[in-house]
C-alpha cells in the first residue's frame, strides 16, 4: 500500500468531466510527475490528492484513511504532514508575508515561542533565498518572489508529503535551481512528492516516475530510467506536454 491511494477517481464542474476514473497509488519517498496538455486535469488532480477538492467520484486515502472521513485530529495530521505550492502562490493579500508564513506554525505548532517561530521562519527565507522585508504584503512582490514565499511557507513545518503545482513559473533560473535542489533534499530525506509541471527539463531531472494524462485520465506511467533511454517515448511525453 502508498502512502497515498487514489481510487476511481473523478471530477466534474456542472456537466464537464474534468477528471475520468483515476487510480493511482503513490509511494513514500518517491518523486512523481503529473504531465500533460493544457486541461487535461492534472492540476485539478494534484488538488484533489492534496484534499484540497472533493472528488465526484472515488475516495483518496492517506495511510489508508479515506481523507473524507477524518476526524478533525486525523486531518489536522494531515494537514500537518502535507503541503501545497499553488501555481498562482496563494498568499494571504491582507496579511503581510511575516504573518502568512506564521500562521502555519501558529495552527500546527501552537506551543513553539514566538521567538522559535521566528527563528523558523528565518530559516527556511534563507534556504529559498528571499532577502527583503517581510512586513510587505504580496502585492509588492514580483510573481517569482511570491513563488519562493509560497514554498517556503510549505516547508515550515517540514512536511512529508508535498504537492507542488508549476512552482517554478516565473522564476529566473538562478531561483529555480535553488527550488529544485530544495526539492531534492527534501527527496533525499524520504519526503513523497507529486508535482505538475510542462517542463521537461525538470521533469527528467526530478520526477522517478511520470504519469502522463489526457483527456482526464492516465494514458501512459513511465519509470524516470525509460523516459532517460528511451527517445520516442521522451518525444512522446514532450509532446503531451505541449499540446
Amino acid at each position: 500500500m502508498g502512502i497515498l491511494e487514489l481510487k476511481n477517481i473523478s471530477f466534474a464542474v456542472q456537466r464537464e468531466t474534468i477528471v475520468r476514473g483515476v487510480s493511482l497509488e503513490f509511494e513514500e519517498g518517491k518523486t512523481t510527475a503529473l504531465v500533460g496538455p493544457s486541461g487535461c486535469g492534472k492540476s485539478t488532480l494534484l488538488k484533489i490528492s492534496a484534499g484540497l477538492l472533493l472528488p465526484s467520484g472515488g475516495d483518496v486515502y492517506y495511510k489508508g484513511r479515506n481523507i473524507a472521513l477524518m476526524n478533525r485530529a486525523q486531518n489536522l495530521e494531515f494537514r500537518r504532514e502535507s503541503a501545497f505550492v499553488f501555481q498562482d502562490s496563494a498568499l494571504w493579500a491582507n496579511q503581510s508575508l511575516y504573518q502568512s508564513l506564521e500562521l502555519p506554525l501558529l495552527i500546527h505548532y501552537p506551543d513553539l515561542t514566538r521567538k522559535d517561530r521566528k527563528r523558523r521562519i528565518e530559516e527556511v527565507i534563507a534556504e529559498v533565498g528571499y532577502n527583503r522585508s517581510l512586513d510587505i504584503r504580496p502585492a509588492a512582490l514580483s510573481m517569482g518572489e511570491q513563488k519562493l514565499i509560497a514554498f517556503a511557507r510549505a516547508v515550515l513545518c517540514r512536511p512529508a508529503l508535498m504537492f507542488l503545482d508549476e512552482w517554478t513559473e516565473s522564476l529566473d533560473d538562478k531561483a529555480a535551481n535553488r527550488l529544485l535542489s530544495l526539492v531534492k533534499e527534501r527527496r533525499l530525506d524520504n519526503n513523497t512528492i507529486i508535482f505538475v509541471s510542462h517542463n521537461l527539463d525538470i521533469i527528467k531531472n526530478l520526477a522517478q516516475t511520470v504519469i502522463l494524462l489526457a483527456g482526464g485520465s492516465v494514458h501512459m506511467r513511465l519509470g524516470s530510467e525509460q523516459l532517460a533511454e528511451d527517445s520516442e517515448l521522451a518525444a512522446l511525453v514532450e509532446r503531451g506536454i505541449a499540446e
